[in-house]
């Protein structure tokens, strides 16, 4: 077996090669430790976002639980800003360390979501939701996976949602989630997803049109449902 000379040129170009990614992974792992501790903090605020939009199922007025939630939004912008500043230090190389921010920024889109919908019964955008959290697409911008997947999550509520509303008397209630569901859960089905994990969300997202529908069948059924628009009981009809 040969062994390099440590004064020959093949051995000094060996170590001049370690030495210089002795310095890439320290500056990169440097790099990632100051991601995550702002992760972290992003993190700390989304739960109290949804400790204070939990309230939202104990049926308080949706304005009162929204304005705590909403409060919390304006840092959250600060912590994208400094992720943004340490982000820009390493361009191109976005997706690199995309992966110590992304679950944090799928619980914020679907908190976003959440209260966005509470308060105009729509589905808030991605550009708007880029906007909320002033991220800027040349620089930090909200990846569509991370959009996507946040909306599933938000789904997740709703059937709580629709029980909760249910029991205090909101008969009407059902109606109209179910609409909004069956009308989100079509428009997914217009993507070509993978088999990977957006995927499997939005095959749970069936599920939790499913309960919507099993609770307005039943308060129809019971005659407690108002009169109005059937167009969502229809839509679902014709997906199931």
């Amino acid at each position: 077996m040969a062994f390099l000379n440590p004064s020959s040129p093949t051995s000094e170009k060996l170590e001049k090669q370690f030495v210089e990614f002795r310095h890439h992974l320290e500056e990169s792992g440097n790099l990632r430790e100051r991601i995550q501790a702002v992760a972290t903090e992003i993190d700390s605020v989304t739960r109290i976002i949804y400790a204070s939009l939990l309230l939202v199922h104990q049926c308080l007025p949706v304005s009162e639980v929204i304005e705590k939630a909403k409060a919390q939004i304006g840092v959250l912008k600060e912590h994208y800003s400094r992720l943004s500043e340490i982000v820009r230090e390493c361009p191109g190389q976005y997706y690199r360390y995309h992966g110590d921010w992304k679950s944090e920024t799928q619980t914020v889109v679907s908190l976003l979501a959440f209260m966005h919908w509470l308060e105009t019964g729509t589905l808030v955008l991605h550009s708007e939701v880029e906007e909320k959290l002033g991220l800027i697409p040349t620089e930090l911008g909200l990846d569509v996976d991370d959009y996507l997947v946040g909306i599933c999550f938000m789904s997740n509520e709703l059937p709580r949602y629709v029980v909760n509303q249910v029991t205090a008397g909101d008969y009407d209630c059902p109606r109209k989630v179910l609409k909004f569901l069956t009308d989100l859960h079509a428009a997914f089905r217009m993507l070509n997803l993978r088999n990977d994990f957006l995927r499997k969300k939005f095959d749970g997202m069936k599920y939790d049109l499913r309960k919507v529908e099993e609770v307005f069948y039943d308060v129809k059924i019971r005659g407690l449902a108002a009169n109005g628009d059937s167009v969502g009981e229809k839509q679902a009809q014709g997906q199931s």
